[in-house]
Protein backbone atom coordinates (compact mmCIF):
# COMPACT_ATOMS: atom_id res chain seq x y z
CA UNK A 1 0.00 0.00 0.00
CA UNK A 2 1.45 3.25 -0.80
CA UNK A 3 2.62 5.42 1.70
CA UNK A 4 1.16 9.17 0.82
CA UNK A 5 2.42 12.30 3.03
CA UNK A 6 1.57 15.98 2.25
CA UNK A 7 4.28 17.87 0.14
CA UNK A 8 4.80 20.41 2.34
CA UNK A 9 4.89 18.08 5.55
CA UNK A 10 7.55 16.11 3.85
CA UNK A 11 9.64 19.04 3.12
CA UNK A 12 9.24 20.19 6.41
CA UNK A 13 10.03 16.88 7.95
CA UNK A 14 12.84 16.76 6.14
CA UNK A 15 13.90 20.08 7.66
CA UNK A 16 14.25 21.99 4.03
CA UNK A 17 12.09 25.54 5.59
CA UNK A 18 8.73 26.67 7.22
CA UNK A 19 5.24 25.96 5.72
CA UNK A 20 5.14 29.16 4.54
CA UNK A 21 8.66 29.15 2.78
CA UNK A 22 7.71 25.49 1.12
CA UNK A 23 4.60 26.94 -0.26
CA UNK A 24 6.31 30.01 -1.58
CA UNK A 25 8.64 27.77 -3.17
CA UNK A 26 6.31 25.53 -4.69
CA UNK A 27 4.54 28.59 -6.16
CA UNK A 28 8.00 29.73 -7.57
CA UNK A 29 8.23 26.28 -9.51
CA UNK A 30 11.14 24.97 -7.53
CA UNK A 31 9.37 22.26 -6.21
CA UNK A 32 9.32 18.83 -8.66
CA UNK A 33 7.82 15.41 -7.79
CA UNK A 34 8.86 12.95 -10.63
CA UNK A 35 10.34 15.53 -13.07
CA UNK A 36 6.73 17.42 -12.94
CA UNK A 37 7.22 21.30 -11.41
CA UNK A 38 4.00 20.94 -8.11
CA UNK A 39 2.86 23.76 -7.10
CA UNK A 40 0.22 22.48 -5.02
CA UNK A 41 2.06 22.25 -1.32
CA UNK A 42 -0.66 19.87 -0.04
CA UNK A 43 -0.09 17.58 -3.24
CA UNK A 44 0.48 13.98 -1.71
CA UNK A 45 3.82 11.94 -2.89
CA UNK A 46 4.85 8.16 -1.65
CA UNK A 47 7.82 8.91 -0.07
CA UNK A 48 8.86 4.88 -0.97
CA UNK A 49 8.63 5.69 -4.64
CA UNK A 50 8.65 9.62 -5.76
CA UNK A 51 11.54 11.69 -6.34
CA UNK A 52 10.96 15.11 -5.12
CA UNK A 53 13.29 17.83 -5.45
CA UNK A 54 14.09 21.28 -4.48
CA UNK A 55 15.70 23.19 -6.80
CA UNK A 56 16.70 20.78 -8.38
CA UNK A 57 18.10 18.71 -4.85
CA UNK A 58 16.45 15.44 -4.26
CA UNK A 59 15.28 15.40 -1.00
CA UNK A 60 15.51 11.54 0.35
CA UNK A 61 12.68 11.18 3.06
CA UNK A 62 13.29 8.99 6.12
CA UNK A 63 10.78 9.06 9.20
CA UNK A 64 12.85 8.16 11.74
CA UNK A 65 16.21 9.27 13.42
CA UNK A 66 18.36 7.68 15.88
CA UNK A 67 21.17 10.07 17.57
CA UNK A 68 23.67 9.03 20.43
CA UNK A 69 24.52 11.72 22.18
CA UNK A 70 26.90 12.38 25.44
CA UNK A 71 25.06 14.18 27.74
CA UNK A 72 27.24 17.13 29.48
CA UNK A 73 26.23 18.00 33.07
CA UNK A 74 23.73 20.93 33.35
CA UNK A 75 21.87 20.12 30.90
CA UNK A 76 18.52 18.46 31.09
CA UNK A 77 16.56 15.49 29.64
CA UNK A 78 13.87 17.31 27.94
CA UNK A 79 12.25 18.63 24.60
CA UNK A 80 12.19 22.42 25.66
CA UNK A 81 12.71 24.21 28.61
CA UNK A 82 12.25 28.13 29.96
CA UNK A 83 15.21 28.05 32.11
CA UNK A 84 17.84 25.18 31.37
CA UNK A 85 19.28 24.08 28.24
CA UNK A 86 17.93 20.82 26.79
CA UNK A 87 19.24 18.45 25.13
CA UNK A 88 17.17 18.49 22.19
CA UNK A 89 19.43 22.24 21.72
CA UNK A 90 22.79 20.89 21.37
CA UNK A 91 21.33 19.19 18.02
CA UNK A 92 21.21 20.47 14.60
CA UNK A 93 18.24 22.06 13.01
CA UNK A 94 17.66 19.32 10.38
CA UNK A 95 18.07 16.89 13.33
CA UNK A 96 15.14 19.46 15.60
CA UNK A 97 12.97 18.88 12.49
CA UNK A 98 12.49 15.06 13.46
CA UNK A 99 11.08 16.15 16.81
CA UNK A 100 13.27 13.62 18.68
CA UNK A 101 13.00 13.15 22.21
CA UNK A 102 15.12 11.22 24.81
CA UNK A 103 14.63 7.96 25.33
CA UNK A 104 14.71 8.11 29.24
CA UNK A 105 16.01 11.08 31.20
CA UNK A 106 19.76 11.58 32.94
CA UNK A 107 20.07 13.52 35.86
CA UNK A 108 20.72 17.64 35.39
CA UNK A 109 24.48 16.66 36.89
CA UNK A 110 24.35 13.89 35.59
CA UNK A 111 26.46 13.07 32.00
CA UNK A 112 27.28 10.16 29.52
CA UNK A 113 24.80 7.44 27.30
CA UNK A 114 21.69 9.89 25.65
CA UNK A 115 19.45 8.00 22.99
CA UNK A 116 17.06 10.88 20.82
CA UNK A 117 14.77 9.10 18.91
CA UNK A 118 11.09 10.08 17.08
CA UNK A 119 10.85 6.51 17.56
CA UNK A 120 8.23 5.67 19.83
CA UNK A 121 7.74 2.52 19.45
CA UNK A 122 11.41 1.54 20.25
CA UNK A 123 11.21 4.10 23.32
CA UNK A 124 8.71 2.06 24.42
CA UNK A 125 10.24 -0.96 24.53
CA UNK A 126 13.62 0.67 25.97
CA UNK A 127 11.63 1.95 28.84
CA UNK A 128 9.32 -0.73 29.62
CA UNK A 129 9.72 -2.17 32.97
CA UNK A 130 8.81 -5.70 31.96
CA UNK A 131 12.08 -5.30 29.12
CA UNK A 132 14.23 -4.78 32.12
CA UNK A 133 16.79 -3.15 29.78
CA UNK A 134 20.12 -2.91 31.57
CA UNK A 135 22.12 0.26 32.21
CA UNK A 136 25.44 0.51 33.41
CA UNK A 137 26.82 3.63 35.12
CA UNK A 138 30.30 4.79 36.27
CA UNK A 139 30.23 6.28 39.11
CA UNK A 140 32.83 8.02 41.98
CA UNK A 141 31.19 7.79 45.39
CA UNK A 142 32.25 8.66 48.90
CA UNK A 143 33.43 6.36 51.13
CA UNK A 144 34.60 2.66 50.95
CA UNK A 145 32.15 1.00 48.60
CA UNK A 146 32.85 -2.76 49.78
CA UNK A 147 31.75 -6.65 48.88
CA UNK A 148 29.04 -6.25 51.34
CA UNK A 149 27.59 -3.33 49.33
CA UNK A 150 27.65 -5.41 46.29
CA UNK A 151 25.94 -7.95 47.89
CA UNK A 152 23.11 -5.90 48.80
CA UNK A 153 22.68 -4.81 45.47
CA UNK A 154 22.66 -8.21 44.15
CA UNK A 155 19.60 -8.86 46.50
CA UNK A 156 18.18 -5.38 45.93
CA UNK A 157 18.03 -2.40 48.67
CA UNK A 158 15.82 -0.70 50.31
CA UNK A 159 15.40 2.88 49.07
CA UNK A 160 13.75 6.10 51.06
CA UNK A 161 10.48 5.63 49.50
CA UNK A 162 10.51 2.05 50.90
CA UNK A 163 10.58 0.90 47.31
CA UNK A 164 12.76 -1.88 47.14
CA UNK A 165 15.21 -2.07 43.77
CA UNK A 166 15.65 -5.10 41.21
CA UNK A 167 19.27 -7.04 41.42
CA UNK A 168 21.85 -4.65 40.20
CA UNK A 169 25.18 -5.30 39.49
CA UNK A 170 27.91 -4.05 41.25
CA UNK A 171 31.65 -3.83 40.13
CA UNK A 172 34.44 -2.52 42.53
CA UNK A 173 37.26 -0.99 39.68
CA UNK A 174 39.45 0.96 42.67
CA UNK A 175 40.04 3.03 45.62
CA UNK A 176 41.08 6.32 45.70
CA UNK A 177 42.84 7.61 48.91
CA UNK A 178 42.86 11.48 49.07
CA UNK A 179 44.25 13.79 50.59
CA UNK A 180 41.35 14.54 53.28
CA UNK A 181 38.84 11.36 52.14
CA UNK A 182 38.45 7.97 50.24
CA UNK A 183 36.66 7.41 47.46
CA UNK A 184 35.52 4.74 45.04
CA UNK A 185 35.30 4.13 41.32
CA UNK A 186 32.93 1.72 40.65
CA UNK A 187 30.38 0.48 37.90
CA UNK A 188 26.82 -0.33 38.46
CA UNK A 189 24.12 -2.08 35.77
CA UNK A 190 20.34 -2.26 36.72
CA UNK A 191 17.66 -2.93 34.81
CA UNK A 192 15.07 -0.41 35.99
CA UNK A 193 14.96 3.51 36.06
CA UNK A 194 13.53 4.73 38.90
CA UNK A 195 14.47 9.02 39.72
CA UNK A 196 17.36 9.41 40.97
CA UNK A 197 17.81 5.39 41.73
CA UNK A 198 21.86 5.13 41.49
CA UNK A 199 22.08 8.07 43.61
CA UNK A 200 19.55 6.63 45.62
CA UNK A 201 20.56 3.51 46.04
CA UNK A 202 24.54 3.92 47.47
CA UNK A 203 22.12 6.46 49.88
CA UNK A 204 20.82 3.43 51.29
CA UNK A 205 23.98 2.13 52.64
CA UNK A 206 25.37 5.32 53.93
CA UNK A 207 27.78 6.54 50.87
CA UNK A 208 27.06 9.53 48.38
CA UNK A 209 27.89 9.56 44.85
CA UNK A 210 29.84 12.57 43.44
CA UNK A 211 30.22 12.35 39.60
CA UNK A 212 27.77 9.96 37.47
CA UNK A 213 28.44 8.66 33.80
CA UNK A 214 26.26 6.38 32.05
CA UNK A 215 28.10 3.97 29.42
CA UNK A 216 25.30 1.92 28.22
CA UNK A 217 22.13 1.41 27.49
CA UNK A 218 20.73 -2.20 26.51
CA UNK A 219 23.40 -3.06 23.46
CA UNK A 220 24.05 0.79 23.11
CA UNK A 221 27.34 1.66 23.95
CA UNK A 222 28.52 5.15 24.66
CA UNK A 223 31.26 5.58 21.75
CA UNK A 224 34.83 6.81 23.74
CA UNK A 225 35.48 9.03 20.52
CA UNK A 226 32.51 11.22 21.01
CA UNK A 227 33.20 14.38 23.44
CA UNK A 228 30.89 15.87 26.30
CA UNK A 229 28.00 17.25 24.15
CA UNK A 230 28.80 16.12 21.45
CA UNK A 231 26.31 13.73 18.94
CA UNK A 232 26.52 11.12 16.18
CA UNK A 233 23.45 9.08 14.70
CA UNK A 234 23.50 5.45 15.00
CA UNK A 235 25.15 2.99 12.83
CA UNK A 236 22.93 0.53 11.28
CA UNK A 237 24.81 -1.97 13.05
CA UNK A 238 23.70 -0.06 16.12
CA UNK A 239 20.71 0.35 15.41
CA UNK A 240 19.80 -3.65 14.73
CA UNK A 241 21.78 -5.08 17.55
CA UNK A 242 19.23 -2.34 19.59
CA UNK A 243 15.95 -3.57 18.14
CA UNK A 244 17.42 -7.35 18.08
CA UNK A 245 17.88 -7.24 21.82
CA UNK A 246 14.24 -6.31 22.41
CA UNK A 247 12.74 -8.97 20.12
Amino acid sequence: MAKKIRLDKLLGHMGCGSRSDIKKWAKAGLVTVNGVVIKDNGFQVDHEVDEVRLDGNVIAYREYVYIMLHKPPGVISATEDSRDQTVVDLLPDELRAFDPFPVGRLDKDTEGLLLLTNDGKLSHELLSPRKHVPKTYYAVVRGEVTAEDGQAFATGVTLDDGYVTKPAQLVILEHLCGSEELHSRIELTITEGKFHQVKRMFASVGKQVTYLKRLTMGTLRLDEQLPIGAWRELTVEELEQLRGSRE
